[in-house]
């Protein structure tokens, strides 16, 4: 009997994991320190959550995970790909050229060169010109790239164009190509950002992959693998491989998805207490509120989809001063560091102890220290509540009646009472929601795209609809069970013929 499922999600300070029954129960989970390398921490999670289980580990059917793996390699300039950046957009699009305003080091890291060439569609789906495939052959030839990244202008409109040339980067090139209508949405520097970076990512996706692969593999375990998407959904990893910056911003989606899931709350505001950091999202529906502005990844503006966060630096390790509260934190050193574990840096989660917040696993912690300490350490947790307070206030958008759902290692930190929103809910294991929320998550797909307004109206939206669906069974929903959990409509103005801008999300259970 194959039914127990393993979430794991690497944070910043630490990573966690848990192991879901058929009924959705947690049997087992662990909190590890996240290592710099970022996969020695998720064995170490895994290990330990395997142990818990015993001969019962047989039984595990699959492995979902959320990592940082991309957001690092980014932030960090490291293992990115060399990526040939090609815009169909030309002559209308020449007058701001593909990489404007990417930071200097971060471009010479991932541009193999970069062309305007002729092709993409009015916003009405008509062609601006046709795409000239020698002059694509001719830049290939001189890029000398390991990926390609095709950007039209408006391709949510229509992707002929792309897949073109697309069809003719694998075949002639035998090159992996990031296509921008299946990664961003309207605003063309943000989408070519998004799709450039995507392909940049596209060894770090088989580094991940990989490194997952050989864990389960050393660990004799049989299970079918995930990756935990940016929208709180999973995805296989063939489907990562190709949309490797869908995982960008996982961890907190996953917090959301598991809040939800540990509170049975679908609407309320989250605050996922971390070591270094606290981060506030909203719930809508049980699935993470979108963002609806543009993203700033590693100094680069994108439109690919993200759930609309709030962090803050504000977390258990968060060291205490006399001066004020942070920004810097002890991270996955708190162990050796806080007052309360014996170490001699007065941390957040020393002045929340002395506040009479702990822990629930830990509630014979105290704080002894003197009178100088203690008045710094109240005053702390002062500054924090105010934070938190003004924090929510920013997420809930005057909406004060929403339920507070807080999770994280470091949730003891919040007050019983926090002004802005309704009922403070702790869920049972919401230490670790992350994981959680990698366990449950459904997979899914997504289209965003403009459509005629005119009587053809109802016909294109069921086709988006249908396209939807078969994107998320590409990610691995069963196609019997798929759904369609979003739709929505904005009518374009100003334009010659009546158009709407569609985005249709559809999800399902993953197949068994």
């Amino acid at each position: 009997m194959s039914d127990l499922r393993v979430g794991i999600d690497v944070g910043g300070t630490n990573t966690d994991a848990v192991v879901l029954d058929a009924a959705g129960r947690v049997v087992a989970k662990a909190k590890r320190p996240t290592t710099p390398d970022v996969t020695e921490g998720l064995r170490a999670a895994l290990d330990a959550v395997l142990a818990h289980l015993g001969e019962a580990r047989e039984r595990i059917a699959r492995v979902m995970l959320g990592t940082t793996h991309a957001t690092n390699a980014i932030l960090e300039r490291r293992n990115l790909g060399r990526v040939a950046v090609l815009r169909l957009g030309a002559p209308a699009t020449t007058g701001v050229p593909p990489l404007t305003g990417w930071p200097d080091d971060l471009r010479k890291a991932v541009s193999a060169g970069e062309a305007v060439l002729p092709g993409g569609h009015y916003v009405d789906g008509r062609e601006l010109a046709r795409p000239d495939l020698d002059a694509v052959r001719r830049f290939l030839d001189a890029a000398g790239a390991e990926a390609v990244a095709v950007t039209g202008v408006f391709s949510p409109a229509s992707g002929e164009h792309e897949r073109l040339v697309g069809e003719l980067v694998r075949d002639e090139y035998g090159l992996p190509v990031s296509l921008s209508h299946e990664i961003g949405s309207l605003g063309l520097l943000e989408r070519e950002n998004a799709t450039v970076l995507n392909a940049a990512l596209y060894g770090v996706a088989a580094d991940v992959t990989g490194a997952l692969v050989a864990a389960l593999a050393e660990r004799g375990l049989g299970a079918r693998p995930y990756l935990a998407q940016n929208d709180g959904t999973l995805m296989t990893l063939e489907h990562a491989a190709r949309l490797p910056v869908s995982t960008i911003g996982s961890g907190p989606a996953n917090s959301l998805r598991g809040a939800a899931y540990l509170s049975g709350v679908a609407d309320a505001i989250v605050v996922d207490v971390g070591g270094t950091s606290t981060d506030l999202g909203v719930l809508a529906g049980g699935f993470p509120r979108e963002s609806a502005a543009a993203v700033e990844i590693g100094g680069v503006l994108t439109n690919f989809r993200m759930p609309d966060i709030l962090a803050i630096a504000l977390g258990g390790g968060t060291v205490v001063r006399e001066r004020g509260l942070g920004p810097d934190s002890v991270g996955y050193r708190i162990a050796e560091e806080a007052l309360v574990l014996g170490g001699a840096t007065p941390t957040m989660t020393d002045a929340a102890v002395a506040a009479g917040r702990r822990p629930p696993d830990a509630p014979g912690w105290r704080v002894d220290t003197s009178e100088a300490i203690a008045d710094m350490l109240q005053r702390a947790v002062v500054a924090a509540d105010e934070l938190v307070a003004d924090a929510v206030d920013r997420m809930a958008l005057g909406r004060a009646d929403r339920p507070l759902v807080a999770v994280g290692g470091g949730a003891f930190v919040l007050p019983a009472r926090v002004p802005g929103a309704g009922e403070v809910i702790r869920p049972e294991h919401g230490e670790v929601a992350n994981a959680v929320g990698a366990a449950i998550a459904l997979a899914s797909g997504r289209v965003d795209t403009i459509l005629p307004a005119g009587d053809s109206r109802s016909k294109a939206i069921e086709r988006a609809k249908e396209e939807a669906a078969a994107r998320a069974v590409a990610a691995g929903a069963d196609p019997s069970l798929v759904e369609i959990v979003d739709l929505l409509e904005v009518p374009l103005s100003y334009l010659s013929e009546p158009a709407v801008r569609v985005h249709v999300k559809a999800a399902g259970p993953l197949t068994r």
